[in-house]
């Protein structure tokens, strides 16, 4: 598998782990729109080639997707799954570039093999409870609806697991992973203040990789900003390495 079809990949995965509410093929980009929640969910994911003569057109056809939604057109730019020259089109057109974040991957056996000793208890679930979400949208759930984004968690098919870490009694920390076709994403990692040099993160990452180790997903892949220091730094130290950059595009 080249790199470019690894990267696509990915990030397929990682769409269908962030269901938008609307999603249309249009020769292989997915035009997404999820008006309640963040808005990269809702941004189109244009993989593949696509000839110089007809990009201008796609694009165009793109807006009219978005437009008929009474929303604008924002692309993900993933530089080895896109066409090479469509960063140059958009900006050209006014899009404007926005966020710069790493995808990265992992295998899953070394993730487990980083668990913390004496940290937080981790507990599981297949679904998403209101002692996990209250957690995860205090720390990360400024960018969209509450109610939108709990929608969008039960929009996801594939086999998927919510991690939430306990001190006292108390949910401090949480993440969640999505099992696809060999692969397990890694999403939500969501920390209180009070939790975070506790080992708590890397517990719930450890249980994560537990579990996706018993789902038969072999790799680990996740996406973070890369202003992101303190994320950047957990991640690292229990195995992740970057793949690729990617950012997005947007009018105005």
């Amino acid at each position: 598998m080249s790199s470019s079809e690894m990267v696509r990949g990915v990030q397929e995965r990682a769409a269908r782990a962030l269901p938008a509410e609307y999603v249309a093929d249009m020769d292989g980009w997915w035009l997404r729109h999820a008006p309640r929640c963040s808005w990269w969910i809702g941004t189109v994911l244009p993989h593949g080639e696509v000839e110089q003569d007809a990009l201008v057109r796609r694009v165009v056809a793109a807006e009219k997707f978005y437009a008929a939604h009474g929303a604008a057109a924002r692309f993900q730019i993933t530089p080895p799954a896109c066409p090479e020259a469509l960063d140059t089109v958009l900006a050209q057109r006014g899009y404007r570039r926005q966020g710069s974040l790493s995808l990265q991957t992992a295998s899953t056996v070394h993730v487990l093999e980083q668990a913390p000793t004496g940290a937080p208890r981790v507990r599981l679930d297949g679904q998403p409870s209101r002692a996990w979400f209250e957690v995860w949208h205090a720390v990360q759930g400024h960018s969209g609806d509450a109610r939108g984004e709990w929608d969008m968690l039960t929009r996801v098919q594939r086999p998927s697991a919510y991690a939430r870490a306990v001190i006292g009694g108390d949910v401090v920390t949480v993440g969640r992973a999505v099992v696809d076709t060999g692969w397990a994403g890694v999403f939500g990692m969501a920390s209180l203040p009070d939790a975070r040099g506790k080992g708590a993160a890397r517990s719930v990452l450890a249980a994560l990789a537990d579990w996706a180790a018993g789902h038969r997903a072999n790799r680990m892949y996740l996406q973070v900003e890369r202003d992101n220091s303190p994320a950047l730094r957990l991640y690292e130290r229990v195995g992740f390495s970057e793949v690729c950059r990617y950012h997005y595009r947007a009018v105005g």
